[in-house]
C-alpha cells in the first residue's frame, strides 16, 4: 500500500471527479480512496477505465455504507462493478454503527475468495477495534481515522501498534477546521527552513509518524504540493515540536460522541 494516496470525500461532480483522478495519476498517485458513502464510485471507475496506468500498480480502497451492513456482500460486489475492477485492494467498514459483525464476516468470506486483498475497518476507536480483533478470524489490515495535528491519535496509534494494525488518516488539514493553526510561527519556520509549504511540512510530519495519508483535493496545483514531501526529512526535534501541537480533540469524525452516533439515524 503506497503511503501517500488521494482521499475523494465530497467529490461529487462527475466531470471534476474523473478529471482529478486522471491527473492525480498523471503526476504519481497510485492509491485513490473512495466509499459507497460518498457517491462517485462510478465516476472513478470511468477514469480507472480512462488510465493507461496498468491495474496492478493501482491501489484501490472503498468503504462500506453502514445502512449496507445487512446486505454488505452485494454491496461490495456492485462497488466493484461501479469501479470497473475485478479485485479491490481494501474495503473498509466506514463506521462502527449497525451490524458490523455481519458485514465483517462477509467481508471475511470476499477476501478468502480473492475479491479483496485486504480488509480494515473506518473511526474506530481502540475498544471497538480491539472487540472486533478478539472474536473474528481476520485481524483488520487498516484502521483509516481522522488524523490531523490537533487530533494525532497517540494512543489509537499505540494500540493499533500493538494489534499490528496500520494508521491510515484522513483530513489531515482538518476539513478547513483549524486553518489559523498553519500560520503558527514553529511550523512557519519549519516550512521556511525546507522551502515548503506548511501543509506539506504536516504531510510530512505525518509520513514520519508511520501514518498512510490520503489528502483531499479537486486542485492540481494542490494535488502536485501534497505529493512533493519525499524530499526532505523533520529532524526529531521538529517532529518533537509538532506533535506538542495535539490537542487529543477529534474536528470530524469521534464514534465516541453519542450527538455524533444519534445524528447517524439521519445520514443518507
Amino acid at each position: 500500500m503506497p503511503q501517500l494516496g488521494l482521499g475523494t470525500f465530497q467529490s461529487n461532480d462527475a466531470a471534476l471527479c474523473e478529471q482529478t483522478i486522471l491527473e492525480a495519476l498523471k503526476v504519481g498517485y497510485r492509491l485513490i480512496d473512495t466509499a459507497q458513502g460518498y457517491g462517485n464510485e462510478k465516476y472513478i471507475g470511468n477514469a480507472l477505465a480512462r488510465t493507461d496506468v496498468p491495474r496492478e500498480e493501482l491501489f484501490i480502497v472503498t468503504k462500506v455504507w453502514f445502512r449496507n451492513h445487512e446486505d454488505c456482500r452485494r454491496s461490495i460486489l456492485q462497488s466493484m462493478a461501479d469501479l470497473r475492477v475485478d479485485y479491490l485492494d481494501l474495503v473498509l467498514i466506514h463506521w462502527p454503527f449497525g451490524d458490523t459483525y455481519r458485514a465483517w464476516r462477509d467481508m471475511e468470506a470476499l477476501y478468502a475468495e480473492g475479491k479483496i486483498r485486504a480488509i480494515g475497518v473506518s473511526n474506530y476507536n481502540a475498544d471497538r477495534l480491539i472487540d472486533l480483533i478478539q472474536y473474528n478470524k481476520v485481524v483488520p489490515a487498516v484502521n483509516q481515522i481522522e488524523t490531523n495535528l490537533q487530533s494525532q491519535q497517540q494512543e489509537n496509534r499505540e494500540w493499533m501498534e500493538k494489534l499490528g494494525v496500520q494508521h491510515m488518516g484522513y483530513g489531515p488539514f482538518g476539513q478547513g477546521r483549524i486553518n489559523d493553526i498553519y500560520d503558527d510561527p514553529a511550523l512557519t519556520a519549519i516550512a521556511a527552513k525546507y522551502d515548503k509549504t506548511s501543509r506539506q511540512v504536516v504531510l510530512r510530519f505525518m509520513l514520519q509518524m508511520g501514518v498512510v495519508l490520503i489528502p483531499k483535493t479537486v486542485n492540481p496545483a494542490r494535488l502536485r504540493e501534497n505529493i512533493d514531501i519525499f524530499d526532505f526529512e523533520l529532524t526529531p526535534t521538529e517532529m518533537q515540536t509538532l506533535s506538542r501541537m495535539d490537542k487529543s480533540q477529534p474536528l470530524i469524525g469521534n464514534p465516541q460522541n453519542p450527538a455524533l452516533v444519534e445524528s447517524s439515524a439521519k445520514w443518507g
